[in-house]
């Protein structure tokens, strides 16, 4: 079986009301940061081999804007479009991982207790 892309990157860009305490990813960039994965992606002749989606919600509105890179399961949070080219350099064209922005296990145990203080 052939995979059509080597590296799918979902961006969420999911919005949701002003007042919903989670927040949403849109409000904090993540259609800025889709952009720029598309443009690096165009400007490394990569279209066609990399895709950058939107995407809806992520279920980590709090880590907004949130990103996930396919097959090599990476998320990353909190991501600014300064972030973005640190992240393709390491993560589309050298298989690393950015650490500071990486979510790890932590990360979604304070997102629990985030959603646990808002209740």
């Amino acid at each position: 079986m052939s995979i059509k892309y080597q590296k799918h990157i979902f961006i969420c860009i999911n919005e949701r009301s002003v007042q919903n305490p989670r927040g949403d990813c849109f409000r904090c960039g993540g259609m800025d940061v889709r952009m720029r994965f598309v443009q690096l992606i165009n400007q490394n002749g990569l279209k066609g081999k990399v895709r950058a989606n939107k995407s809806g919600c992520l279920d980590a509105c709090e880590l907004g804007p949130v990103i996930v890179i396919y097959p090599d399961n990476i998320w990353y949070a909190k991501v600014r479009v300064e972030d973005v080219d640190e992240i393709f350099k390491t993560s589309i064209l050298n298989n690393g991982i950015v650490d500071r922005l990486h979510v790890k296990k932590d990360t979604w145990y304070s997102q629990k207790k985030m959603r646990e203080s808002k209740k």
